[in-house]
């Protein structure tokens, strides 16, 4: 361990826009696929559809939460407009971003009657709300069904677009089942349903994707960073799973986290804040699958876990060299 893996400036490089990708290719499973053998210390460049060729008949563990349509557009009291982004529930009420100055006790309105009640204002910038209906409180799925009528896929800032027909199918895996996600589990994007099916050994977990993936690392020493918390719930079938000894693809690094967060604690359900890097390695996942991310960021930490930051820079230079795509709608890596 060098003191330069401690600083979070060293997990930096540089990216051209034009491989930031905008739109999903399609097929889902023609995107492209690095492949990094630990063994042979060797890089491999093929075909997402290729996967099995290298992992085999190993388990693979998926996240199967379903993306909400967490963005609406509304108005203030004033008639000014406002956007929000639903980011989960908290207790009985709901945590979110608004875009737009608003106090305590503002009161928010949408479509289909929908109001929100600003309760708190917290200091990293998230409010406390609790929405109603026609008078009525409302609970999260009662929301999430009125969401679905007025509310947009909400696409990551970097894609720099609005949300279009085409996100509603692309920007959800075909497992999706448990709504709660602001944000797509974005390497099981790859998957079609005919490569699912290929997949001998599959196991499920839940970890509802928080807008926290999207805060910057803010402080210079990551040992000081403050992990944002997610939702989770393990299956007992999938727990049994990870209590054995059997060899797990994690696709995805939400994945990986809750699987690690239960290997150090055995909790089935609760809030899930591991922070993943080369000072806290897996400890349980033994294959990666991932998309590529961003620059300085816990999830280029996190793939530092496994092969150190320095490779992991190395491999990331090879993927800009070989126009690879870059982030939630890009190309695939995996680490073997």
């Amino acid at each position: 361990m060098e003191l330069k893996d401690l600083l979070v400036s060293s997990y930096d490089y540089k990216l051209p826009e034009e491989l930031i990708a905008k739109y999903p290719v399609s097929p889902r499973d023609s995107a492209k696929l690095l492949v990094y053998d630990r063994k042979k210390d060797r890089i491999i460049h093929t075909v997402f559809r290729n996967i099995l060729d290298f992992v085999g008949d190993k388990r693979f563990v998926f996240n199967n939460t379903k993306v909400i349509k967490a963005r609406i557009y509304g108005k203030k009291e004033t008639g000014g407009k406002i956007e929000l982004l639903l980011n989960r529930p908290f207790e009985d009420k709901f945590l979110v971003y608004i875009r737009g100055k608003v106090k305590k006790g503002s009161v928010l309105y949408f479509d289909e009657g929908l109001e929100a009640k600003v309760v708190e204002l917290l200091e990293d910038g998230s409010r406390v709300v609790e929405f109603f209906q026609n008078g009525k409180k409302l609970e999260f799925l009662e929301l999430v069904k009125i969401l679905e009528s007025i509310g947009h896929i909400p696409l990551p800032p970097y894609i720099k677009r609005s949300d279009e027909k085409l996100d509603e199918r692309e920007y959800q895996t075909v497992f999706a089942k448990k709504e709660g996600a602001v944000a797509a589990p974005t390497a099981s994007l790859h998957f079609t349903s005919e490569l699912l099916d290929k997949i001998q050994k599959k196991a499920y977990l839940t970890l509802h994707v928080g807008a926290g993936t999207f805060k910057p690392v803010e402080v210079d020493d990551i040992r000081e960073h403050k992990m944002h918390s997610e939702y989770f719930e393990i299956p007992p079938l999938t727990a049994k799973i990870l209590d054995s000894k059997e060899e797990i693809v994690a696709v995805g690094t939400t994945s990986t986290r809750t699987i690690e967060y239960y290997a150090r604690t055995k909790k089935l359900k609760g809030e899930c804040d591991l922070f993943l890097n080369p000072l806290n390695p897996p400890i349980r996942v033994n294959h990666l699958l991932t998309n590529f991310h961003l620059p300085k960021s816990t999830l280029i930490m996190l793939v530092a876990s496994f092969i150190g930051r320095e490779k992991t820079l190395e491999i990331y230079k090879e993927a800009i060299k070989n126009r690879y795509r870059f982030y939630s709608y890009g190309d695939a890596m995996l680490i073997i």
